[in-house]
């Protein structure tokens, strides 16, 4: 049996090529005691994955030329010498670009079982994963969102984003989302539980603001930053809180700490009293089964509604990750493997 995989050949200068991954078809190893072999099924795709490729992100050692690329996936065990990782059952982790994973469940890589919810096991990236967790987390821990509070959310129909809505409504809260396509609005308004969107490429945001949310807002959730970030600092309301979750706008070709776009209203978060904080989710790592059975009990429930934008073929991962930096997915995207 053949693993594909892809590799670093370059670094990646503006939008990720085709030409900056190479193709490898490699023979399996033999399992040795304690190992498990993964057929993927689903890999996530993410804005920080452009990082992985420049310097690590600041956070990871970067990828070396002829690497595996990195990403989370979720797929199902098909040979196991493991018995706590049964034949049959699905699981996720940090796969990388291939088809096959052979791993041995050390929790470095961050293996864990699935459960049979009855949905999809694409939601283990999405929903039930670690994009859902940064959105529960990122809303309710670090925006401290309380009833009756007015949330902005940046890139609101992204794979965190969509899930802002309707996290937001559970609590007695409106929410406010800023996309960048009609299609993405109507989705947001129609499925995804948003109070309002503004088309920021169509309408006046500021003056729309002034609208929707006439005394300001208590919580921007910011996935953008940049001249975005700016303009929602002008409508801060007295003690709100800004969620530093991702800052899109300024992922260039250069390094992490390199001088990006300057705030001009910076001075605003002092005058509201206000408070901006950066977050890191795998710090919440151990409390990822409380949001897990949280977001599983909403969506059984109804509540609860998420969306996903999947492509088909690993040769397509590539392109996968420039829909995210060209605004062209919907919801939370994914490339469906196997």
């Amino acid at each position: 049996m053949k693993n594909k995989r892809l590799v670093l050949a370059a670094r990646p200068v503006g939008l990720i090529k085709n030409s900056d991954f190479n193709v490898e078809e490699v023979d399996l190893p033999t399992l040795a005691d304690g190992e498990i072999l993964i057929e993927t099924q689903y890999l996530s795709l993410a804005p920080v994955m452009k990082y992985y490729m420049l310097d690590g992100a600041g956070f990871e050692k970067p990828l070396a030329l002829g690497d595996t690329m990195r990403g989370r996936g979720v797929g199902k065990i098909i040979e196991s010498h493991n018995a706590s990782y049964p034949v049959g059952r699905f699981v996720t982790g940090k796969f990388g670009w291939q088809t096959h994973v052979v791993s041995d469940c050390t929790a470095d890589k961050m293996m864990y079982l699935v459960d049979d919810h009855g949905l999809s096991p694409s939601t283990a990236l999405g929903i039930l994963g670690v994009t859902g967790y940064t959105s529960y987390f990122g809303l309710y821990d670090i925006g401290e969102l309380k009833q009756g509070d007015v949330v902005l959310v940046s890139a609101a129909a992204g794979g965190v984003g969509n899930i802002i809505g309707g996290l937001a409504k559970l609590k007695g809260a409106k929410a406010i989302g800023l996309t960048s396509k009609d299609e993405k609005k109507q989705l947001l308004l129609d499925k995804l539980n948003y109070d309002a969107v503004i088309n920021y490429k169509s309408e006046d945001v500021d003056q729309r603001l002034k609208e929707l949310a006439p005394d300001g807002i208590d919580i921007f959730f910011d996935n953008v930053g940049g001249e975005i970030l700016d303009l929602a600092l002008k409508h801060l309301r007295m003690f709100a809180r800004i969620v530093g979750c991702g800052r899109i706008s300024t992922y260039g070709d250069h390094a992490l700490y390199e001088q990006h776009y300057a705030l001009k209203n910076w001075h605003l978060i002092l005058a509201k009293r206000a408070k901006m904080q950066g977050f890191f989710i795998y710090n919440f790592e151990p409390r990822f089964k409380e949001a897990h059975a949280d977001l599983l009990r909403w969506l059984k429930n109804g509540e609860l509604q998420y969306h996903e934008d999947v492509l088909h073929g690993l040769e397509r991962m590539p392109e996968a990750l420039n829909r995210l930096f060209e605004g062209k997915n919907v919801g939370k995207q994914l490339v469906k493997i196997n």
